[in-house]
């Protein structure tokens, strides 16, 4: 790569066009651009959600109100994902420091923001330190589906339940020293005050296993298969070509405790909210993880959380 650079010295037009041609397609005017022509970027502007959704201390919850605060939250993807974890960038990627996808566009963006963050040079500088993508079925009309339809087959589900407002949870992450109760609550606030606005009656997304052995995660992956399932209407089934059985020890084996301290924070945040998972998981090698489908209905939340977070609502406002 370096020595790359040192030969566009020698070839400076070709080098110098294909440089600029990156640097508009990934600028934060180009995904304004590319949200417009989708039919995305409904930046809430006068909406009820313009403003903040929760507030604790110096810590605020909101959505992105541009392209650029979106770049930010990618930013911070790119670092959560790529530099901390085990993702793989690919050159564009690793060019630009942000993990985006054509999907970004057409979402609306959750963003944790440290009003009392300090810049390179010690002054206040408010940094982007959670973020979720939040994707409206209405939204992605346009794109031929949700993300997550890459790896599970939730067309079925949909079309179950045709009267119902879906929306999918994604690209969720936090700043590591951000990852506190509050940092979570917060977020969960924006989230439930954003379905609520939207009039949202369920959720799904993928959730994370660090790691691309299943075998190596076969205590965690069996305890969901065979505790926390969804059924019925709720079921969805990973896609053919990339399933990979959860069942890989037989229920009289597990350690109910030990497989919940297995679970990533964020899958036990899920289960004790009352979600249920897909059938099978998917190993996605380029972000090292291996990924289970999360299905929460509204109707399925705890009644001790909906309470909890309309309840605590004022704790929380601006």
């Amino acid at each position: 790569m370096t020595h790359d650079v040192f030969q566009g010295a020698r070839q400076p037009a070709k080098q110098k066009l294909a440089g600029q041609a990156l640097l508009q397609r990934f600028s934060p005017s180009s995904l304004l651009a590319a949200g417009k022509q989708l039919g995305g970027f409904a930046f809430p502007g006068a909406d009820a959600l313009s403003g903040t959704l929760g507030r604790s201390g110096a810590l605020e919850v909101r959505l992105a109100r541009g392209p650029r605060e979106i770049w930010r939250a990618q930013r911070l993807r790119y670092r959560v994902f790529y530099q901390e974890m085990s993702a793989k960038p690919d050159v564009v990627s690793r060019m630009f420091r942000r993990d985006a996808d054509r999907f970004d566009a057409v979402c609306d963006h959750l963003l944790v923001i440290d009003h009392a963050a300090r810049g390179r040079f010690g002054g206040i500088k408010p940094k982007v330190v959670g973020t979720y993508r939040l994707m409206r079925e209405q939204a992605v009309a346009r794109l031929g589906g949700f993300y997550t339809q890459s790896e599970f087959d939730i067309a079925p589900l949909l079309a179950r339940h045709p009267e119902m407002r879906f929306l999918e949870l994604g690209r969720s992450c936090v700043l590591k020293p951000y990852r506190t109760k509050k940092t979570v609550e917060l977020l969960w606030h924006g989230i439930w005050a954003y379905c609520r606005h939207h009039r949202i009656d369920a959720m799904f997304g993928c959730a994370s296993l660090d790691g691309t052995d299943p075998d190596m995660l076969a205590l965690p992956l069996s305890f969901i298969h065979h505790h926390a399932t969804a059924q019925g209407d709720w079921r969805v089934v990973a896609q053919p070509d990339r399933h990979v059985a959860m069942d890989r020890l037989p229920a009289g084996m597990i350690d109910a405790k030990l497989a919940l301290k297995c679970l990533p924070p964020l899958v036990k945040g899920y289960l004790r909210l009352g979600a249920r998972f897909g059938a099978g998981a998917v190993v996605d090698k380029q972000f090292g993880t291996t990924d289970v489908l999360v299905i929460l209905p509204v109707s399925a939340i705890d009644r001790r959380y909906i309470e909890y977070l309309d309840g605590d609502a004022g704790r929380y406002a601006a």
